[in-house]
């Protein structure tokens, strides 16, 4: 199985960068761990980000909403950190999911970077990035219709459908982390230069935190226009 970005990608971001960590024989079930307080440390770290009284003029949220601007969204979609700060800002309280998606909002909050995750044994075929043609099959978690890609739109797609839409807006509930997920797939998004150390430093994060939680190590890559295809 291979994760692939096309070069549509680049065309839009073509100092991009996707960082990727792949996690087997993991158990995702929390048993007796509780991360709300985790999740409450990581929501009081990310104030250091909303410094400004106008939420949407806050420079992380500013910068994702220029990002979004460069391709074909669904009107109101907005990035994974958009929404996870939005919470915080209006000091809401982050309840657990499971360990994986947890950790991962943990991760994401602490380092004001987009992150997320599918079950890779969901999936048909390769992952690949890249712009949609249109009509791709897509139904969020609490959807009851198909909400099908837009031409242009860059999602995540397999043979089957769109994984998650407008780069890091909605995943897939096909494909979503479950405490059944026992092979994942965790993604954050660079997409420009300036982006990359802070993403890079998050995934090192991420990647230890999940090697304390679930004993795995994991393999992590950074996906380039240079190095666009690797094996998972």
């Amino acid at each position: 199985m291979q994760f692939k970005v096309s070069p549509s990608f680049w065309e839009v971001f073509p100092e991009g960068e996707i960082s990727v960590l792949v996690l087997k024989g993991i158990n995702n079930n929390p048993g007796n761990t509780d991360f709300s307080k985790m999740l409450e440390e990581a929501k009081m770290a990310s104030k250091q980000y909303l410094t400004e009284d106008v939420f949407s003029q806050n420079a992380v949220v500013q910068t994702w909403r220029d990002a979004y601007k460069k391709f074909k969204t669904k009107k109101g979609a907005r990035s994974s950190i958009e929404a996870l700060l939005k919470r915080v800002d209006q000091d809401r309280t982050f309840t657990p999911i499971n360990p994986l998606v947890d950790i991962y909002n943990s991760v994401s909050l602490t380092y004001a970077v987009p992150c997320g995750g599918e079950d890779l044994d969901t999936m048909k075929g390769d992952m690949i990035l890249g712009k949609a043609q249109g009509g791709e099959s897509f139904r969020a978690l609490g959807d009851e219709a198909d909400s099908p890609a837009l031409p242009e739109e860059i999602i995540y797609y397999d043979e089957e459908g769109a994984i998650c839409r407008s780069l890091n807006w909605r995943d897939a509930q096909r494909t979503m982390l479950t405490e059944k997920t026992t092979h994942a797939i965790l993604l954050m998004e660079a997409v420009d230069a300036d982006m990359i150390p802070k993403t890079r430093e998050a995934m090192q994060a991420l990647q230890e935190r999940c090697e304390v939680y679930f004993g795995v190590k994991g393999n992590r890559f950074e996906v380039t226009v240079s190095n666009p295809t690797i094996e998972i």
